[in-house]
């Protein structure tokens, strides 16, 4: 398996006493009193800031916030997650957006006069996310979640502007024609289920795509909430489930019963899942051979340690040989 990767302190990001003086006021406006303590939320694979603030009345807020001409990727992103977050239906399983600096009311530029940062005020919750490696009650707790919150995804609202899953995703199946994924034994047979995706993960639910440790918050009042809406799809309810068990799997646990058990998946046709952990297997070997970014110094540890979780999974389901890594990637054989 891949290189050792940091849980929960992966994220190089920026931090609270960087922020220009009069955005930090700013800040502390919205929070209703001076912020005296800081504590970054050092998870996750992006350098923006995501701090809970305790102010001098001893409460805490979430807050998110991205420099426009340092951070612009980040900053738009902060500005999806806003949009998203306001359209989202209730019941989602999401904290509520308090409050915005930098953020139109369409989710696009300032219309606040603060047009160089994107500042995001999020509810706090008492919560932890999910240990590493994973339990098994801690992953019984977020399936119960997306099995409980299904029916209040069902169907994406228009406001929310969603793409369909095999829109978004129509340009991985070629990632199977990069010359080192090619050269795996059984990567024709990937690259068919991969070219199949679209249809198997069809459907008008609001899938988030990214949910992981990271994005997930246990509650200390037993609800299990997802961050980070930043880029949800149109597709199958089923979507998130799957893609929530890769760390689990790669923890050791056995997810084969829990995917035969889950009312999400039990009856979701094998061959659909498998296009699905095709499809992502190819886009994590892929982006893993990328140049590391400075600004997120463990993704590309972190994108091949899931590839190969993704490729032994898929090779155990169709009934190939066992994985291995090989040369930076893994290969069945």
């Amino acid at each position: 398996m891949a290189g050792h990767i940091p849980h929960g302190n992966t994220a190089r990001r920026l931090q609270w006493s960087f922020l220009p003086p009069a955005l930090r006021r700013a800040i502390e406006q919205q929070c209703g009193a001076p912020i005296v303590e800081a504590i970054s939320c050092d998870a996750g694979f992006t350098p923006g800031l995501a701090s809970v603030l305790i102010d001098a009345d001893g409460g805490r807020h979430f807050v998110k916030a991205a420099s426009v001409q340092a951070q612009r990727i980040f900053a738009e992103a902060y500005r999806e997650e806003a949009r998203k977050l306001r359209g989202l239906p209730e019941g989602a399983p999401a904290p509520r957006l308090l409050w915005t600096l930098g953020v139109g009311p369409d989710g696009g530029p300032a219309t606040d006069g603060w047009d160089d940062w994107v500042v995001l005020g999020i509810e706090y919750v008492e919560a932890r996310q999910p240990q590493r490696p994973w339990r098994q009650d801690d992953v019984n707790a977020v399936l119960a979640m997306l099995t409980a919150t299904a029916p209040h995804l069902a169907t994406a609202p228009d406001v929310l502007g969603l793409t369909p899953v095999g829109r978004e995703f129509a340009d991985w199946p070629a990632f199977w024609e990069r010359p080192a994924l090619a050269a795996l034994p059984h990567a024709a047979e990937a690259a068919e289920l991969a070219a199949g995706f679209a249809e198997a993960t069809a459907g008008e639910a609001i899938v988030h795509t990214d949910i992981r440790d990271d994005n997930l918050l246990l509650c200390d009042d037993g609800r299990v909430l997802l961050c980070d809406w930043n880029w949800p799809v149109a597709g199958a309810p089923w979507i998130d489930s799957v893609l929530l068990l890769i760390g689990p799997r790669g923890d050791g646990l056995d997810v084969e019963p829990l995917l035969a058990a889950h009312p999400l998946t039990a009856d979701v046709p094998p061959a659909h899942i498998d296009a699905w952990l095709a499809l992502v297997t190819g886009y994590f070997l892929a982006m893993a051979a990328e140049a590391v970014p400075p600004t997120s110094p463990h993704i590309r540890v972190a994108q091949r340690w899931q590839g190969e979780v993704c490729w032994s999974w898929l090779a155990e389901r169709r009934g190939w040989t066992s994985a291995v890594v090989a040369d930076g990637v893994s290969g069945a054989r």
